[in-house]
Order: structure tokens, then C-alpha cells, then sequence
């Protein structure tokens, strides 16, 4: 099995949120639909943020920080 990587531009939106469900809040914060939707099958961060308008650089240091503070070093 394939270890998941947060960082890696092509990790599916189903994988980021049952890797890391911590991050669920972010996407909830900006608003975006993308928890449970059929699309999260297909799509990356890039593609979600691209279509809510959502600046991806901000965004994905919101879910980095989402991930560290849920496990703590």
C-alpha cells in the first residue's frame, strides 16, 4: 500500500480527508462542499480551490497547520 503523502499535488480530495479528517474543518471554514461530495473521487486541492476561488498557497498551509496541531510532535 502506497503511503499517503499531504504534500503530493495529486492526492485525491477522498484520501486527503480520510488520511488526515482533520483537515475536514478547513474545507468547511472556505465554505467549500467538497466533504462527502462524488467528485473528492477526482479531484485535488488544486481543482477544489481553483473552483471555490480559493488562494491554493493559504489553503494548503491551512491544512498543514490543521494536520500539526491534531498531532502534535
Amino acid at each position: 500500500m502506497t503511503r499517503l503523502d499531504l504534500h503530493d499535488p495529486d492526492l485525491l480530495l477522498c484520501d486527503l480527508m480520510d488520511g488526515w479528517p482533520e483537515t475536514i474543518p478547513v474545507f468547511l471554514r472556505h465554505r467549500m462542499l467538497c466533504i462527502g461530495c462524488i467528485v473528492g473521487a477526482f479531484h485535488t486541492v488544486t481543482d477544489a480551490c481553483a473552483e471555490y476561488r480559493v488562494d491554493e498557497t493559504d489553503f494548503r498551509a491551512e491544512l498543514r497547520r490543521a494536520v500539526r496541531a491534531a498531532r502534535p510532535r
